[in-house]
């Protein structure tokens, strides 16, 4: 080959395709390259064959006329091969190195993982038994706080009070059953407060809640107001309570206002039930021929004719009514009063001599009662004056009081219950009553009775059957029994005979 400017380096290119020192020196070589490019020779191309890497570079320009350079110039080549060679030596020793290190690590991470608790495959498996529900809206708790009580779990915002509805937040609850209440909404539903005072009725000394009940209306009240003057209503017997007053008849006794409604207030008002009795025995075969006088009074005109009675017995420790075989003189009510405030004004009353023109001089009963009371009351001493008039002379009270009550029971229960046995309602012969009366509610006035006036009237024929008396309560249940088996005539005849009721 003929010869040129360029001189070929007798050091081989050697490549390796695992190692990347020729990269590196390949750098250095143009590097080179360019520092001795002004020297002017020209580019040579070497491709080694196979999949060898391609390397170009720039061959050193050598003088002939300056051999020490070429030398020197060959020298430093030498030196950066050899640093190529261990420097590419040393990073191929530290990669290794480095991948063996990333490989421990990764297989004690992978170790570390198998040891795990939880599989690092698939997400944990929940079993339906461990999941919570709410015992409020069923429904899961999945996360946030939760109540456990009760043998269940509650969202604290579902477990709620079975009473006012919301949640019980306290540390202290009352259960009932299955239902929890606030404790003070508990109280509200289980302590008993007072009818009278409205306040919860207190323990007594040994820690129990101790009251009073109205065996018939149910008021319980505090036992003190049985001692502390608390007005008791004289018709139906229910206790003042402090948020409605009572009206005062100015004789000592309380009428509520429910009673009020329907009161007898005069002995005008009163005629026509009088006369609708009167009916209602004739009605029964029991006719009373002659007119025995009718007046309405007052407590303490009733007491002083109980005194100048000389025969008869009584209801204490209150008589209502009173049926006169004596002659006497007595007060009677002749214009009704009005309410002014809480109490009665401008009563009229009169002096009436009362002479004897039969076995019955009068009959006289409190004013101031309902109407169903009243005409009880009337139905009763109506029969002592039918057995005085008809000869039955000397009976047993038992068997007089208690006959007496049987005729007041059987009108009341004609009243309450029209279609019952005990025979016609009077309620159409009462309804010509005064219609000046502010007092009569407008269903009695024109017959028909109010639910409130129908239960008063249960209240009294409670009072006959429940009395605990020995004339007026066993005498009752006694002469009762008779009547429903033999029936009242047949009952009659036999007291007739011998003084007291069939077996």
């Amino acid at each position: 080959m003929p010869p040129s400017g360029v001189n070929h380096l007798s050091q081989p290119c050697i490549s390796d395709k695992k190692s990347g020192w020729m990269k590196w020196l390949s750098k250095i070589f143009r590097s080179g390259g360019n520092r001795g490019g002004s020297g002017g020779g020209s580019r040579h191309t070497h491709q080694h064959l196979g999949d060898q890497e391609n390397v170009v570079w720039r061959a050193p320009a050598r003088s002939s006329e300056d051999p020490s350079k070429a030398h020197k110039e060959k020298e430093e080549l030498d030196r950066a091969i050899a640093l190529s060679l261990a420097e590419d030596l040393k990073r191929r020793n530290r990669h290794r190195w480095r991948t063996e290190n990333d490989e421990a690590i990764a297989r004690e991470m992978q170790d570390k993982m198998n040891l795990s608790p939880y599989p690092s495959v698939a997400p944990p498996q929940f079993h339906p038994g461990d999941i919570r529900y709410c015992g409020g809206c069923k429904r899961a708790i999945s996360y946030g706080n939760y109540l456990g009580c009760m043998g269940t779990y509650f969202h604290p915002g579902c477990f709620c009070c079975h009473s006012c509805g919301y949640p019980i937040t306290e540390h202290e609850f009352s259960l009932s059953g299955k239902d929890p209440y606030h404790k003070s909404c508990f109280k509200e539903l289980t302590h008993p407060k007072c009818e009278v005072c409205h306040q919860f009725i207190p323990t007594n000394r040994a820690g129990l809640i101790e009251y009073r009940c109205h065996p018939f209306w149910s008021q319980k009240y505090c036992p003190s107001h049985e001692h502390d003057n608390t007005a008791r209503c004289c018709s139906c017997e229910r206790l003042e309570s402090w948020n409605a007053r009572y009206i005062s008849l100015g004789d000592g006794r309380s009428l509520c206002l429910e009673c009020m409604e329907s009161a007898i207030m005069d002995t005008g008002d009163c005629q026509p039930l009088y006369h609708s009795i009167r009916d209602y025995y004739e009605g029964m075969n029991m006719r009373i021929d002659q007119q025995i006088p009718m007046l309405l009074v007052e407590r303490q005109a009733l007491n002083e004719a109980i005194v100048g009675e000389k025969h008869g017995f009584h209801h204490m420790p209150e008589t209502r009514g009173l049926c006169l075989s004596e002659e006497q003189t007595v007060t009677s009510i002749l214009k009704r009063p009005r309410i002014g405030g809480h109490r009665l004004i401008g009563m009229r009353t009169q002096l009436q001599k009362l002479t004897r023109r039969c076995e019955v001089t009068a009959i006289l009963v409190l004013y101031g009662l309902p109407r169903l009371l009243t005409g009880a009351i009337l139905a009763h001493e109506l029969m002592h004056g039918w057995l005085r008039l008809k000869g039955y002379r000397n009976l047993n009270p038992e068997v007089e009081e208690g006959i007496c009550q049987v005729l007041s029971y059987m009108w009341l229960e004609s009243e309450v219950m029209p279609g019952s046995k005990s025979g016609p309602s009077t309620s159409t012969a009462s309804s010509s009553s005064s219609s000046s009366s502010s007092y009569y509610s407008s269903s009695s006035k024109k017959g028909g009775k109010s639910s409130a006036e129908n239960k008063l009237g249960e209240f009294f024929m409670h009072q006959i059957a429940n009395d605990a008396s020995a004339a007026y309560g066993e005498g009752f249940r006694a002469a009762n029994a008779a009547v429903n088996k033999y029936g009242l005539r047949r009952t009659l005849d036999h007291i007739s005979m011998t003084g007291s009721f069939p077996v």
